[in-house]
């Protein structure tokens, strides 16, 4: 590949037949759960294969991990989330390399392969395409408040399901509409708004969120107003403001759900307008945790690149 996007995974072409597809991701613990923590970074490192329309092939974990006895323990259940989520994946875990630090952590490299012809990218909207969101939003204000002791791992039921659920359904579904897709990425730590800005970005268009449509976890808004707001979140909604308008009747607790950094998130793809019917059916019959049409790309322009308003009908 010659161009230039804002991708998260590396594409290196070995054939006029064949790409190899590579990221990285780790983090510390956002539940207590050591098991689901693994199945969680695991399926969050997948993301960024499935994102590119990549088949994961194989990946090697990273584990940083303290000394100490009763958490040294906890390292074996982390692993056999991540393996036992690789395996769901169809993939390998072939090994990885651990480390001593105070605070533990745990990810994976994840390497994937895909035709070069049929790669997918985040550079590709075009005018009048719809924005499909594939999750619910909010994982970084539970995750917070989890941490703060606000609410229990059972509150966020719906949002492990959801942090648990492989992006491959998703891509399933985009792989069934063809070449009406034309640009996809997945939603991580830069939020709805982030990556949605980098997708408009790299496109060379402007886009308009639909904050109403927007699907949300259970407690979150509540959470909010709590003040359980994670940093990078902060960090998001003041980024933000160099690129996107905001409508004055959009609450400031849904911009702050918009900005919120998400781990394991859902994909967000721009599909042509004749297609977008198609797409949701397709992704609802793969049982994505949604299937929700949050916004529409317009052109350029000369204003900001991102607007969000609170309802596009």
């Amino acid at each position: 590949m010659t161009a230039l996007t804002r991708d998260d995974a590396a594409v290196y072409r070995i054939s006029d037949t064949r790409a190899i597809v590579a990221t990285v991701d780790f983090f510390t613990p956002i539940v207590d759960d050591p098991y689901t923590f693994g199945a969680i970074a695991a399926t969050n490192a997948l993301s960024d294969l499935y994102a590119m329309g990549a088949t994961p092939l194989f990946a090697l974990n990273i584990v940083a991990w303290p000394r100490d006895p009763e958490v040294l323990e906890l390292v074996a259940d982390t692993v056999r989330g991540a393996v036992d989520k690789a395996r769901e994946a169809g993939m390998f875990v072939l090994g990885g390399h651990s480390i001593e630090d105070p605070e533990p952590k745990f990810g994976m490299v994840a390497v994937g392969e895909a035709h070069p012809d049929h790669l997918l990218t985040n550079a590709g909207a075009q005018p009048n395409d719809y924005l499909v969101l594939t999750k619910p939003l909010g994982t970084g204000v539970l995750a917070t408040a989890l941490k703060r002791g606000t609410i229990t791992e059972g509150d966020m039921t719906r949002a492990i399901t959801a942090m648990t659920t492989l992006n491959a359904g998703a891509l399933a579904a985009v792989r069934s509409v063809g070449s009406a897709v034309h640009a996809v990425t997945d939603v991580t730590g830069f939020g709805l708004v982030g990556h949605a800005y980098n997708l408009v970005a790299a496109s060379g268009v402007g886009a308009r969120l639909f904050a109403d449509r927007v699907p949300v976890f259970p407690q979150v808004p509540e959470m909010i107003r709590t003040d359980a707001v994670p940093g990078g979140t902060v960090r998001n909604a003041d980024a933000a403001k160099a690129w996107t308008t905001w409508s004055s009747d959009v609450d400031p607790v849904v911009r702050t759900i918009l900005c919120d950094a998400q781990t394991s998130g859902g994909l967000l793809i721009a599909v042509a307008s004749d297609a977008v019917d198609a797409l949701v059916q397709a992704l609802k019959r793969e049982r994505t945790p949604s299937a929700a049409v949050v916004g529409h790309v317009v052109d350029r322009g000369s204003g900001t690149p991102m607007e969000v308003v609170r309802d596009g009908t």
